[in-house]
């Protein structure tokens, strides 16, 4: 596999994809934190915002000695948003309703869930995998398949720690519902990456391109 080094496109998109994280952020630590700080939000923001571009170059560096990755932190990023998307809606759903437990907290992980794996979806076909051509049909069927199987990994281990655990004393059930989320988020990671990048995502064979090409003409 060839070196890629880090270009400025990526790093323009990688610094977009750092400011979208830090908005979504503002919404769990408003659901989170009592009164927080116009400096925590704006330091939180920044932070998210300056990290980004710099976790890809130091990939880039890496990637001299191992290619994979970049197109690892790539789909790190990627995968941050998606998870950014995920707790935003959550506590924001958390915040509104008040509820922070039981089947509500599961349809709530559900709907989250659906959104960020939506996102995922463009963003490491078109990016990650530098994929080129307009979604297949097969290709979207493959994805929402294996991302059905990571939703149920995701939601099955938050629904577990947070309906079956439960919030250990002074734990507050808001902060242990997003300890459940993060759970679930790490069950599925992997799962993802491996699945998208070797069954998902594919180059698609120089015959079949000239074959739809032809079918289109």
């Amino acid at each position: 596999m060839p070196v890629r080094p880090i270009i400025k496109k990526d790093l323009l998109i990688v610094t977009f994809i750092g400011a979208a994280i830090g908005l979504f952020v503002q919404i769990v630590i408003q659901n989170l934190v009592e009164s927080p700080s116009f400096y925590l939000r704006v330091g939180v923001f920044f932070a998210c915002l300056v990290f980004a571009p710099f976790a890809l170059w130091i990939a880039s560096l890496i990637g001299k000695v191992f290619p994979v990755m970049y197109q690892f932190a790539k789909f790190g990023a990627v995968g941050t948003l998606n998870n950014a998307i995920d707790f935003g809606i959550v506590n924001l759903l958390i915040f509104l309703t008040g509820i922070a437990s039981g089947w509500g907290y599961s349809l709530f992980k559900t709907v989250s869930f659906i959104a960020g794996t939506t996102n995922s979806f463009f963003w490491n076909k078109f990016w990650t995998f530098g994929a080129k051509e307009k979604p297949r049909s097969g290709e979207v069927a493959k994805f929402f398949s294996f991302a059905i199987v990571g939703g149920l990994i995701n939601v099955g281990i938050a629904s577990f720690v947070v309906n079956g655990i439960h919030a250990p004393e002074g734990i507050a059930p808001k902060v242990w519902a997003n300890v459940g989320t993060l759970a679930g988020v790490a069950g599925s990671f992997l799962w993802n990456f491996l699945c998208y990048k070797f069954f998902v995502f594919t180059p698609t064979p120089i015959g079949e391109n000239k074959k739809i090409n032809s079918l289109q003409l």
